[in-house]
């Protein structure tokens, strides 16, 4: 008896915190209409949506988290408090690289929540012309895989985009095997994207070392084409699975336990300091002995750490190549500013494609 007692008020204590919650958060949203209506009062074209702002609270909450709730569960958490609070203040629409059940969109919701309208497109460089176009506001594309490195697409669209790098997402890839019947040893197809593909090589070659690997556009078109043909599996996220009516028969194929890919959100905005920023540039210099040294020289010498460098071939020149340099800071930081402007004056060609905060987790 003493136990269902004890049950009872347990149950009473957490109706008392949600009604808390709930008028804490009503509190929250009534602040964001009033922010809406300051900053229209002083800009009739304000940003809403602050990159900055949002890294910083979502940081300042894994700070003060003292569990049980991991820092990943309360990011989540606050990042759809953050998102409809948002919507109170401005409908976003953004677009991502789909269609519907990639892992493209699963960033996209990760990163904006739910509170925003998506337009899912065929391609990397429709993301870019749609966000261009103005008929979305942001979008989002993948940039590169811990497992099989860059994708080269997005890279060369920066070369002719106008567009800024606004902020990035890290997401963890779970790939999953799915198909129409369960007898997927006997798959005479694999449908799949060419990056899940390579993620998963090393597991096709032991469990259907047999099967023709097809590549398509999409996860979710693999799935799309793998319901239409039952002698087939296909590889994706567990939402492809569940949109084209497909059982998921393994889960976590990939080959390597830590597989995460790197998405960018791009719009035209520029991104203030967030107290911990990564800056994005893309530079060229003349073909000459030593040119990637003196690329490289005023990053160290002014204590510029940087964190990745790609090169791809400037399609102006053969063996002309320009680099993609990401940096550990913001451009306005003193020590990046200086080494950019010392950069400015020893190559062809200095953009900086944007500076935004270090995804949080």
């Amino acid at each position: 008896m003493a136990a269902i007692t004890d049950l009872k008020a347990l149950r009473e204590r957490i109706d008392a915190l949600d009604d808390q919650v709930l008028q804490l958060l009503s509190e929250r949203a009534r602040c964001a209409e009033q922010v809406a209506h300051a900053k229209l009062a002083e800009d009739p074209n304000a940003v809403f949506y602050r990159p900055e702002r949002e890294a910083q609270i979502l940081r300042r909450m894994q700070t003060q988290n003292l569990g049980p709730l991991r820092n990943e569960q309360v990011s989540r958490l606050y990042r759809e408090i953050i998102s409809a609070c948002l919507a109170l203040e401005e409908s976003m629409k953004i677009a991502y690289l789909g269609p519907a059940g990639t892992f493209t969109q699963e960033a996209t919701f990760k990163h904006f929540g739910n509170g925003i309208a998506t337009l899912p497109v065929d391609s990397i460089g429709q993301v870019f012309r749609e966000v261009e176009a103005g008929r979305v506001r942001y979008g989002v594309v993948p940039i590169e895989n811990s497992t099989e490195g860059m994708i080269t697409h997005t890279l060369d669209m920066f070369m002719q985009s106008p567009l800024r790098i606004c902020g990035e997402i890290m997401l963890r890839i779970n790939q999953t095997l799915m198909c129409k019947q369960a007898e997927w040893q006997q798959a005479a197809k694999i449908y799949s994207h060419q990056q899940s593909l390579a993620q998963c090589r090393y597991w096709l070659d032991k469990n259907l070392p047999h099967a023709e690997r097809i590549a398509v556009s999409s996860n979710a078109e693999a799935a799309r084409l793998c319901a239409l043909d039952p002698e087939s599996v296909s590889i994706g996220s567990q939402q492809a699975a569940s949109i084209y009516g497909l059982e998921v028969v393994q889960h976590n194929i990939e080959d390597q336990p830590n597989n995460t890919t790197r998405f960018l959100v791009i719009g035209d905005q520029h991104v203030s300091a967030s107290g911990k920023d990564k800056t994005s540039i893309l530079v060229s210099a003349p073909n000459r002995p030593g040119s990637l040294y003196h690329l490289l020289q005023p990053l160290a010498e002014n204590g510029v750490d940087m964190s990745r460098i790609e090169s791809r071939p400037s399609r102006n020149m053969n063996w002309d190549y320009v680099f993609f340099v990401d940096v550990q800071g913001h451009e306005a930081d003193a020590n990046v500013q200086q080494a950019l402007s010392i950069l400015r004056d020893d190559v062809d060609l200095l953009k900086v494609l944007g500076s935004y905060p270090v995804a949080v987790m």
